[in-house]
């Protein structure tokens, strides 16, 4: 799997590509058939798979002041389209030259020039060039004059309505993060390097590791049943705290905190991917430490039972 830049020519075994084109952010159930055709495509004429990505997301670049959104980093989305059988996603770099493009230009000069795309797959809503002048039927048209099959997936359902970013968004913000994997086909999950903190949560008897959360959505405040990926591989049972820690003084920094039950280590300093499971219940701001700590321990607790972890439920 390369990452390619989307400013640059694609290396010669790549040129020529089915290439599956969108945000693809979450890389959700809708997004993973548009991946999936383009991947068949390229298998049946014995081409490259790329996917190719946008970052920043146009909408942070349109709208700087919108608050964190994203679903997926580059490096989850990286190995998520690996492990859908693309041989290398291309990173389109948002800025205002490419926001300046015609949807003309864009498929002449990026898709074309740089890309030799064979083909081109996706969604039926996507959208592309300045002012989002130009949609699939555009892309189809222009394949045909340059070169390229423009192709389109439908979208995907779930029996209540289409499969979308946005519900994702709408249900993890609202505390129903099994809902929200539903739809991801996975379970919504932070990456990011352990930050050293106040160590408080060690002197109370639950180490925690500390993740901040940069440019991800902020799902409901609360405690969650979760489960942490190290470094090496190894997968962790834990309970988790997403918010601003109200019962501490001075402590307003978002962070996600993970206590990983059974587990005694240094993790700082690694990067780690915490995945949230279900949510237990909302922050709270507790009138002292200790009624803090006999909480913390009915979370783990009920982390346990949700996980299925063994030890005491």
């Amino acid at each position: 799997m390369e990452r390619l830049d989307g400013s640059a020519p694609v290396p010669a075994p790549l040129r020529g590509g089915i290439v599956a084109l969108g945000n693809f952010d979450g890389f959700h159930a809708g997004h993973q058939a548009v991946v999936a055709r383009a991947v068949a495509r390229a298998r049946d004429a014995g081409r490259p798979a790329i996917v190719a990505t946008f970052d920043p997301h146009p909408r942070r670049f349109f709208r700087p002041d919108t608050p964190p959104f994203r679903l997926t980093s580059l490096d989850q989305r990286e190995r998520l389209f690996a492990a859908a059988g693309a041989d290398a996603m291309l990173v389109f770099g948002f800025d205002a030259a490419l926001a300046g493009l015609s949807a003309e230009r864009f498929a002449l000069d990026r898709l074309v020039a740089l890309i030799g795309a064979g083909g081109v797959v996706t969604g039926t809503d996507f959208t592309f060039g300045r002012g989002r002048d130009g949609d699939v039927a555009t892309l189809k048209a222009l394949g045909e004059a340059h070169g390229f099959v423009a192709e389109t997936v439908a979208p995907v359902g779930d029996g209540q309505a289409v499969v979308s970013s946005s519900r994702i968004r709408d249900l993890l913000r609202s505390g129903e993060p099994r809902a929200a994997a539903a739809l991801l086909t996975r379970p919504f999950a932070v990456e990011g390097v352990v930050e050293h903190g106040a160590k408080l949560g060690r002197t109370l008897g639950y180490p925690t590791a500390n993740l901040t959360l940069g440019s991800y959505l902020r799902p409901a405040y609360g405690i969650y049943a979760a489960t942490g990926r190290l470094a090496d591989g190894r997968v962790l049972n834990g309970a988790a705290s997403l918010g601003i820690r109200p019962t501490i003084e001075g402590a307003p920094i978002e962070l996600l905190e993970t206590y990983f039950l059974d587990f005694s280590g240094d993790l700082y300093g690694q990067r780690i991917e915490v995945a949230l499971i279900e949510y237990l219940r909302p922050e709270v701001k507790f009138d002292s430490l200790e009624a803090l700590t006999v909480q913390m321990a009915e979370d783990c607790r009920r982390a346990r039972q949700v996980l299925g972890a063994p030890g005491k439920a």
